[in-house]
């Protein structure tokens, strides 16, 4: 079968969006660092929606370290499909890349990165790509930094900033705009403050101009993009008459929260459907305590149920019906209004999403890293309930829920995937939900002080393991 290229494009059917505008008339403006799934099925079409009017902002992508994206936009002209699925699903051809740069490009992403006309760098390198050590400041040990701090090609994203932002300075221009797009709180902040101490080891000035004039606004970003599989690639070839490997699947829903910055004459991101906000933050925290709370939430709860995936979660009434509960009379009550949000209605969509048969969001992965999302996506809600005197017994069910969770793992010999993995599998190993209880709260890296010694929350959290290893989880629900 032949592949997804600018040559089949022209035969694809009817039915199958294609890049409104010509790809041969494009230009990078943009250099992407870190071009999988979610970047392909979320920032790209959003600029692929801007080039309809706006050729300026063709994609670079740039995946240094993986060949394998790279090589498959490069076989096929650049482009691949953005699967909907949903329950009106659609099939998209997305062609905002124009270059993409793999393993032993980095000369031509130096000469990207100098050149006036790229204005924007992006990323979707993940929280880990920046280097922050755990106060969420530049880790000046980290390997990669050492590494910079040597001199040569950089090994980080913030090394690759540094280092173009020098040249565009050297060169008397202006500094390109830094969109990072991730789930790292403050992320525009935190970035920015990397690159500027990076900078300082290298260059005082440039480290001011740097401060001075370079843009890293915060962001925040949505949308459910499972990883492709065999199923969806026999699907769109099926649809589309080609083989595409590059394809990516996501729902219907996708949102882009992009907070204040100053760029003359950009891109048009909130005609393409991006929200611009002075309150990144309220937008995070809604979306960290609703959207992630209940995902934890459905998955621990569902994986004591032996469901499989989140659409099957909400298929049962009862646990539907919990989480409905446990988003409107917890979790929004301790939320800051947000002028644009409506939380409530945020909630319904949300759950809504969480509905959708055609995504299958597999529980077993948001259950992974239990550790380092509980403390922002339930026990911050938690610690406002307890500061302002909620009640808190039904937030401590899907708390409960991790615990057991862990708990079972350890007993069936079954890894877990989490940073904390060793230790959390020992602490568990043999212990009454009692003594499970007692030995996780000792874990100060997710449950502080004011949590872990509130002795309602540490009764509520306590019962409600022994419920769960009891199997009635039905009366867990019905709080």
């Amino acid at each position: 079968m032949n592949r997804l290229s600018l040559e089949t494009l022209r035969d694809l059917p009817a039915a199958v969006s294609k890049p409104a505008y010509d790809p041969a008339q494009v230009s990078t403006g943009v250099v992407h660092f870190g071009p999988g799934a979610f970047h392909r099925g979320h920032q790209a079409a959003y600029f692929d929606s801007v080039l309809a009017s706006d050729p300026r902002w063709g994609i670079a992508a740039v995946s240094l370290r993986s060949p394998g994206t790279v090589e498959a936009l490069a076989a096929q002209d650049g482009l691949y499909t953005l699967a909907i699925l949903d329950r009106e699903p659609s099939m998209r051809v997305i062609g905002a890349h124009r270059e993409w740069i793999g393993p032993g490009g980095g000369a031509k992403v130096a000469a990207l990165l100098a050149t006036p006309q790229v204005r924007i760098v992006t990323s979707t390198v993940t929280e880990k790509g920046y280097c922050l050590a755990g106060d969420g400041t530049l880790d000046m040990s980290h390997p990669d930094i050492v590494a910079d701090l040597a001199g040569g090609e950089p090994r980080s994203f913030v090394g690759w900033l540094v280092q173009g932002l020098a040249a565009r300075r050297a060169a008397g221009g202006d500094p390109f705009m830094v969109l990072c797009c991730d789930n790292l709180s403050g992320n525009g902040r935190k970035l920015r403050a990397a690159t500027i101490a990076l900078a300082e080891r290298r260059d005082a000035d440039l480290a001011k101009w740097i401060a001075d004039t370079a843009a890293f606004p915060d962001t925040m970003v949505d949308s459910i993009t499972p990883a492709s599989d065999d199923a969806l690639y026999a699907q769109v070839a099926a649809e589309l008459g080609v083989e595409d490997r590059a394809t990516v699947q996501r729902e219907a829903f996708t949102q882009w929260v992009i907070g204040p910055y100053q760029f003359a004459d950009g891109p048009d991101l909130a005609a393409a459907g991006a929200t611009l906000t002075s309150d990144v933050g309220g937008y995070e925290r809604a979306k960290l305590r609703i959207l992630n709370g209940l995902h934890s939430s459905l998955a621990y709860l569902g994986l004591a149920l032996g469901l499989e995936t989140v659409a099957d979660a909400m298929g049962e009434p009862a646990l539907a019906a919990f989480a409905e509960r446990l988003a409107l009379q917890d979790i929004v009550p301790a939320l800051d209004p947000v002028a644009g949000l409506d939380h409530a209605g945020y909630t319904q969509a949300v759950l809504n999403r969480f509905r959708n048969p055609a995504i299958r969001h597999l529980l077993s992965q948001i259950a992974w890293d239990g550790s380092q999302k509980l403390p922002y996506r339930l026990l911050d809600t938690t610690a406002a309930a307890i500061r302002a005197g909620r009640p808190v017994e039904r937030l401590a069910v899907p708390v409960a829920a991790w615990m057991h969770f862990i708990a079972r793992r350890a007993a069936e010999g079954v890894a877990i995937t989490d940073p904390l993995a060793g230790p959390l599998t020992e602490a568990a190993a043999g212990a009454s939900p009692a003594q499970l209880a007692e030995r996780l709260f000792a874990f100060d890296s997710v449950f502080r002080q004011e949590i872990a010694g509130n002795a309602s929350f540490r009764a509520a959290v306590t019962g409600a393991v022994q419920a769960l290893a009891e199997r009635r989880i039905e009366t867990l629900l019905a709080r």
